[in-house]
């Protein structure tokens, strides 16, 4: 039973940094409807950015603001440089992106070498928590776990009960009206690719605490994104977060159990839900 208990936690802790990834991706790929295959390298450079300002300071939370705003200025910079000019041009989206994450991660290895680099957190969140029946438990863990509801009930109320969720919402429908109404849709679309670049920074110092930041990192966090988002639903953030959970579930519970098999499970997940429900499970349809 503690076993079973600690998978279930380590399933839910994954699931939690799973989220900070897609639902920044989910904002851009599947609310703005902007392919950008760089997202991996956002994270992976958020990572890297926030551990050299967290060294160089002394502060694992400059660390933190660093990930995310450096990553959030260059969100900017993408949406202005390149989404803006290949709106509707998946094709055209998909190739640059490729190349620039291709770029960047060549200028990452050259910056900060092949090593693997681990952040030092404040002393309080690297201890262990107890637990009924689990007895001890990280508490980092259980902190990004509590990080990710709270951002994602953010993100949600954002969308759905703010002004600006709802000019986000409009301009994905129908752009014409809501710039024909006043609204400065560029920025409006700037503001989302921010948000959501800036997650993917966070998200890069979160998970290098947890585990660690190397080469081949935004790869493997760039195909869990998009195996979230297709499994949750394009554009939903309830749906990244319960894609998230799918997965993060079934990748512990595969290493637990089946470890010659655990990544399968992942993918059938992913086929299973394109094949039932293509449009993911709260995604609507197109």
């Amino acid at each position: 039973m503690r076993f079973f208990l600690l998978t279930v936690l380590n399933g839910l802790t994954l699931a939690a940094l799973y989220f900070l990834v897609a639902s920044g991706f989910t904002l851009v790929f599947g609310l703005m409807r902007n392919v950008n295959l760089a997202h991996g390298s956002l994270y992976l450079l958020g990572g890297y950015i926030g551990f050299s300002a967290a060294q160089a300071s002394g502060s694992w939370f400059i660390g933190i603001a660093a990930g995310f705003l450096s990553m959030a200025l260059l969100g900017v910079v993408l949406q202005t440089l390149i989404f803006r000019r290949m709106e509707g041009q998946d094709l055209r989206q998909t190739l640059v992106t490729i190349g620039l994450s291709i770029v960047l991660a060549d200028l990452m290895l050259w910056i900060w070498g092949g090593e693997t680099y681990q952040f030092d957190a404040p002393q309080w969140l690297m201890g262990t928590t107890a637990l009924p029946l689990v007895r001890l438990y990280s508490t980092y863990r259980l902190v990004v776990l509590g990080a990710a509801i709270v951002i994602g009930i953010g993100l949600w109320l954002l969308l759905n009960k703010t002004r600006i969720g709802m000019m986000i919402r409009a301009g994905v429908d129908d752009r014409k009206m809501l710039a024909a109404s006043g609204v400065n849709v560029q920025l409006v679309f700037a503001t989302t690719f921010a948000i959501g670049a800036g997650l993917a920074g966070l998200a890069g110092v979160v998970g290098g605490t947890a585990l660690s930041i190397a080469p081949g990192e935004d790869t493997r966090y760039l195909l869990a994104s998009l195996v979230v988002v297709i499994v949750g639903g394009m554009g939903s953030v309830t749906g990244a977060a319960i894609g998230a959970l799918f997965i993060g579930l079934a990748e512990q519970f595969g290493l637990a159990y089946s470890p010659t098999y655990g990544i399968v499970y992942t993918f059938l997940i992913m086929v299973l839900a394109l094949a039932f429900r293509p449009q993911g499970i709260m995604g609507r349809r197109l």
